[in-house]
């Protein structure tokens, strides 16, 4: 089934357009087209605190194991949402095993963004970004003519509602490209829908406060070219948390790369294969009164490997409000009530640094 190009409501349609990132050079072409890159080639992208903190790759089997069957087992209910209020609240990050999504729908969407990256720059440039628009194929953060630049191309789209997608951004190629996003987005809303209403269990607090924080979602297929000559010193997405709810990555291919900050170091992680990632974003650290953190994490590069990923950011409606809900609330409210299109400007309209967007929501004297 083609998948049709929909005609949105205004706040739908605005999502998109709540920030922009100035056009910069596509890195898989400067790999392909430079061979051996020197350091002058590569200046703009070489990141000078990359080694500020340990890397502690002994810990990376200690992300948090989620069975979301568990979730669902009456029998099994009151374990698993004990594990699930352990992984947000002291991790911000956990695997989910036995998730539901077929294997069709993964294998389908694996292919054809491996395929598309593939593509010659020139038939990935008839979906490039547009000024004034987060979608599109090219980068993102890139507010200004020197800051340093991420390793890395992607493709953004805005898929649920329907109402709210461009279908000019949506590639044709390859062929089952736009059938395989459409498969794999709707499948990721009932997942999303199936984790909110257990995080609501692990507040205790009524699944209906939380029914409209993950009804919009944005897709970010990205891309990490190898570096050959000096991948210690580049980054594929520099440190940040997520202006989400809630964000929800498949690794498409086996290289590692995503690494998390815990406890003032970097935490490698090593995904299983039959698993999908889940971390908690600001919006969520905000409505849970800083219960539940957001937590910085980052890509690095390897030295002779490609690495792809899908990420999918679930967000609340457009024109919503979020703030601590009464019941996370135990001594003081620790963040103001900010609104939805309100914080991600903020957020999209700045070089990502950390979680320095959060501030922005902190009451004075936290």
């Amino acid at each position: 089934m083609e998948v049709e190009a929909a005609s949105g409501s205004a706040g739908e349609i605005r999502w998109s357009k709540l920030g922009t990132s100035l056009p910069v050079a596509n890195v898989q072409a400067l790999v392909a087209s430079a061979g051996e890159l020197t350091a002058d080639q590569i200046e703009r992208y070489v990141q000078p605190d990359i080694n500020a903190h340990a890397v502690l790759p002994e810990h990376s089997g200690e992300v948090p194991v989620i069975d979301l069957s568990n979730l669902l087992s009456p029998e099994s209910v009151e374990a698993e949402v004990a594990k699930l209020r352990f992984a947000c609240a002291e991790w911000g990050f956990f695997q989910v095993v036995n998730h539901g999504i077929p294997d069709e729908v993964i294998t389908g969407i694996k292919h054809d963004i491996q395929k598309f990256f593939q593509l010659p720059l020139e038939v990935k440039n008839a979906y490039a970004q547009r000024p004034g628009d987060l979608q599109g194929y090219g980068q993102a953060f890139v507010v200004s003519d020197d800051q340093k630049l991420d390793w890395s191309d992607l493709l953004a789209l805005f898929a649920q509602p329907t109402q709210g997608r461009d279908m000019s951004y949506w590639p044709s190629q390859p062929h089952t490209f736009r059938n395989s996003i459409e498969d794999y987005s709707m499948e990721l809303m009932k997942l999303a829908q199936t984790i909110n209403v257990s995080i609501a269990k692990t507040l205790d607090v009524a699944p209906e406060l939380l029914a409209d924080k993950h009804v919009a979602q944005f897709l970010r297929m990205s891309y990490y070219p190898p570096c050959t000559s000096m991948p210690e010193k580049v980054l594929g997405f520099s440190p940040h948390s997520d202006g989400s709810f809630m964000t929800i990555l498949l690794e498409i291919n086996s290289v590692q790369g995503l690494q998390i900050r815990r406890s003032g170091a970097w935490i490698p992680v090593k995904p299983r294969p039959d698993a999908l990632l889940v971390n908690v974003g600001d919006l969520l650290e905000i409505l849970s009164n800083g219960k539940y953190k957001s937590i910085e994490h980052r890509v690095t590069i390897n030295a002779h490997k490609e690495r792809l990923s899908i990420s999918a950011f679930h967000v609340p409606t457009y024109g919503g409000i979020i703030s601590p809900i009464l019941g996370t609330i135990e001594e003081k409210m620790l963040y103001k009530a900010v609104g939805v299109e309100e914080y991600a400007r903020l957020y999209f309209a700045n070089k990502i640094e950390g979680k320095k967007a959060l501030d922005y929501a902190k009451l004075s004297g936290i």
